[in-house]
Protein backbone atom coordinates (compact mmCIF):
# COMPACT_ATOMS: atom_id res chain seq x y z
CA UNK A 1 0.00 0.00 0.00
CA UNK A 2 1.38 3.27 -0.74
CA UNK A 3 1.40 6.33 1.48
CA UNK A 4 3.87 8.57 3.52
CA UNK A 5 7.62 7.93 3.38
CA UNK A 6 9.04 9.59 5.89
CA UNK A 7 11.65 11.93 5.58
CA UNK A 8 11.43 12.04 1.80
CA UNK A 9 12.08 15.31 0.53
CA UNK A 10 9.78 17.01 -2.10
CA UNK A 11 11.61 18.71 -5.51
CA UNK A 12 9.19 21.02 -5.17
CA UNK A 13 8.42 22.71 -1.68
CA UNK A 14 5.08 24.33 -1.83
CA UNK A 15 6.65 27.33 0.54
CA UNK A 16 8.62 28.69 -2.23
CA UNK A 17 6.04 29.10 -4.42
CA UNK A 18 4.07 31.72 -1.54
CA UNK A 19 4.30 35.21 -1.93
CA UNK A 20 6.76 36.85 -0.29
CA UNK A 21 4.84 37.92 2.71
CA UNK A 22 3.87 34.70 3.95
CA UNK A 23 7.06 33.16 3.08
CA UNK A 24 8.21 35.12 6.18
CA UNK A 25 5.76 34.01 8.32
CA UNK A 26 7.12 30.84 10.28
CA UNK A 27 3.90 29.44 10.86
CA UNK A 28 2.66 29.50 7.52
CA UNK A 29 5.84 27.90 6.40
CA UNK A 30 5.44 25.24 8.85
CA UNK A 31 2.00 24.49 8.19
CA UNK A 32 2.66 24.73 4.53
CA UNK A 33 5.50 21.95 4.87
CA UNK A 34 2.85 19.79 6.48
CA UNK A 35 1.33 19.56 2.77
CA UNK A 36 4.96 18.77 0.87
CA UNK A 37 5.43 15.86 3.49
CA UNK A 38 1.90 14.22 2.19
CA UNK A 39 2.23 15.11 -1.78
CA UNK A 40 6.12 13.93 -1.48
CA UNK A 41 5.00 10.19 -2.22
CA UNK A 42 2.56 11.74 -4.48
CA UNK A 43 4.93 13.35 -6.65
CA UNK A 44 8.07 11.01 -6.50
CA UNK A 45 5.57 8.22 -8.04
CA UNK A 46 4.26 10.88 -10.63
CA UNK A 47 7.93 11.12 -11.63
CA UNK A 48 8.33 7.31 -12.13
CA UNK A 49 5.01 6.68 -13.03
CA UNK A 50 6.32 5.12 -16.15
CA UNK A 51 8.04 2.29 -14.35
CA UNK A 52 5.01 1.17 -12.57
CA UNK A 53 3.71 -0.27 -16.25
CA UNK A 54 6.94 -1.95 -16.74
CA UNK A 55 6.59 -5.70 -14.99
CA UNK A 56 10.21 -5.69 -14.95
CA UNK A 57 10.62 -2.45 -13.09
CA UNK A 58 7.02 -2.12 -11.03
CA UNK A 59 7.30 -2.72 -7.26
CA UNK A 60 6.18 -6.38 -6.44
CA UNK A 61 2.92 -4.34 -3.78
CA UNK A 62 1.95 -3.53 -7.68
CA UNK A 63 2.22 -6.65 -9.67
CA UNK A 64 -1.09 -7.74 -8.52
CA UNK A 65 -2.59 -4.61 -9.72
CA UNK A 66 -1.01 -4.87 -13.09
CA UNK A 67 -1.60 -8.10 -13.57
CA UNK A 68 -5.55 -7.49 -13.16
CA UNK A 69 -4.85 -4.90 -16.37
CA UNK A 70 -3.99 -7.58 -18.50
CA UNK A 71 -6.46 -9.90 -17.02
CA UNK A 72 -3.67 -12.48 -15.44
CA UNK A 73 -4.47 -14.02 -11.73
CA UNK A 74 -0.96 -14.43 -9.81
CA UNK A 75 -0.52 -17.36 -7.65
CA UNK A 76 1.04 -15.73 -4.78
CA UNK A 77 3.38 -19.06 -4.07
CA UNK A 78 5.44 -18.19 -8.03
CA UNK A 79 8.73 -15.95 -7.11
CA UNK A 80 8.53 -12.67 -8.04
CA UNK A 81 10.70 -13.50 -11.17
CA UNK A 82 8.02 -15.56 -12.77
CA UNK A 83 4.95 -13.59 -11.62
CA UNK A 84 6.82 -9.97 -13.78
CA UNK A 85 7.85 -12.45 -16.56
CA UNK A 86 4.00 -13.91 -16.55
CA UNK A 87 2.76 -10.22 -16.83
CA UNK A 88 5.73 -9.23 -19.18
CA UNK A 89 4.35 -12.16 -21.66
CA UNK A 90 0.25 -11.89 -20.97
CA UNK A 91 -0.93 -9.66 -23.90
CA UNK A 92 1.42 -12.65 -26.51
CA UNK A 93 -0.26 -15.11 -24.73
CA UNK A 94 -3.33 -14.12 -25.63
CA UNK A 95 -2.40 -13.49 -29.02
CA UNK A 96 -1.28 -17.50 -29.55
CA UNK A 97 -4.31 -18.72 -27.62
CA UNK A 98 -5.92 -21.98 -28.49
CA UNK A 99 -2.61 -23.17 -30.09
CA UNK A 100 -0.59 -25.60 -29.36
CA UNK A 101 2.52 -23.26 -29.51
CA UNK A 102 0.52 -20.56 -27.51
CA UNK A 103 -0.28 -23.64 -24.59
CA UNK A 104 3.47 -24.24 -24.73
CA UNK A 105 4.82 -21.00 -24.28
CA UNK A 106 2.37 -20.12 -21.68
CA UNK A 107 2.67 -23.42 -19.57
CA UNK A 108 6.67 -22.50 -19.54
CA UNK A 109 6.30 -19.08 -18.57
CA UNK A 110 4.19 -20.50 -15.43
CA UNK A 111 6.11 -23.18 -14.73
CA UNK A 112 9.19 -22.45 -15.43
CA UNK A 113 10.38 -25.77 -17.11
CA UNK A 114 10.55 -26.96 -20.49
CA UNK A 115 6.70 -28.49 -21.89
CA UNK A 116 6.15 -30.80 -24.70
CA UNK A 117 2.68 -30.66 -26.10
CA UNK A 118 1.28 -33.60 -28.06
CA UNK A 119 -1.78 -33.46 -30.66
CA UNK A 120 -3.16 -36.38 -31.81
CA UNK A 121 -5.43 -34.64 -34.56
CA UNK A 122 -3.70 -32.17 -37.43
CA UNK A 123 -5.00 -30.37 -40.31
CA UNK A 124 -3.36 -31.52 -43.80
CA UNK A 125 -4.60 -31.28 -47.48
CA UNK A 126 -4.22 -33.95 -50.21
CA UNK A 127 -4.48 -34.01 -54.03
CA UNK A 128 -5.52 -37.43 -53.93
CA UNK A 129 -9.15 -37.61 -53.62
CA UNK A 130 -10.74 -39.75 -50.51
CA UNK A 131 -7.31 -40.18 -48.52
CA UNK A 132 -7.33 -40.74 -45.26
CA UNK A 133 -7.50 -38.37 -42.44
CA UNK A 134 -4.39 -36.75 -40.74
CA UNK A 135 -3.89 -38.18 -36.82
CA UNK A 136 -6.09 -40.12 -35.00
CA UNK A 137 -10.32 -40.23 -35.04
CA UNK A 138 -10.70 -39.38 -31.11
CA UNK A 139 -8.82 -36.15 -30.46
CA UNK A 140 -6.21 -36.30 -27.63
CA UNK A 141 -4.12 -33.90 -25.74
CA UNK A 142 -1.13 -35.22 -23.69
CA UNK A 143 0.98 -32.67 -21.90
CA UNK A 144 4.28 -33.39 -20.12
CA UNK A 145 5.92 -30.10 -18.43
CA UNK A 146 9.75 -31.24 -17.36
CA UNK A 147 10.95 -29.18 -14.24
CA UNK A 148 13.98 -29.58 -12.06
CA UNK A 149 11.82 -30.28 -8.69
CA UNK A 150 8.24 -31.63 -9.74
CA UNK A 151 6.52 -31.07 -6.26
CA UNK A 152 7.16 -27.59 -7.03
CA UNK A 153 4.45 -27.37 -9.65
CA UNK A 154 1.11 -27.98 -8.74
CA UNK A 155 -0.45 -30.44 -11.60
CA UNK A 156 -4.12 -29.81 -10.83
CA UNK A 157 -2.71 -25.71 -11.74
CA UNK A 158 -1.33 -26.97 -15.01
CA UNK A 159 -4.54 -28.90 -15.56
CA UNK A 160 -6.62 -26.09 -15.16
CA UNK A 161 -4.50 -24.05 -17.69
CA UNK A 162 -4.81 -27.03 -19.88
CA UNK A 163 -8.57 -27.01 -19.79
CA UNK A 164 -8.81 -23.54 -20.47
CA UNK A 165 -6.70 -23.63 -23.37
CA UNK A 166 -8.11 -26.38 -25.51
CA UNK A 167 -11.47 -27.12 -27.09
CA UNK A 168 -14.32 -28.91 -24.78
CA UNK A 169 -14.69 -32.27 -26.58
CA UNK A 170 -10.53 -32.81 -26.58
CA UNK A 171 -9.89 -34.96 -23.63
CA UNK A 172 -6.24 -34.54 -22.32
CA UNK A 173 -3.52 -35.56 -19.73
CA UNK A 174 -0.89 -33.95 -17.67
CA UNK A 175 2.56 -34.94 -17.09
CA UNK A 176 4.83 -33.12 -14.65
CA UNK A 177 8.36 -34.71 -14.11
CA UNK A 178 11.84 -34.25 -13.48
CA UNK A 179 14.06 -34.11 -16.80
Amino acid sequence: MRGSVSGLPTAVPLSAMLPGIYQEDPFTVRFVSGFDDVLAPILSTLDCLPAYFDPSLAPEDFLGWLAGWVGLELDESWPVSRQRAAIAHAAQMYRMRGTVSGLRDNLEVLTGGRVQVADSGGVAWSVTPGAEFPGQDHPRLAVRVSVADPSAVSVSAVDAVVSAAKPAHVVHRVEVVAP
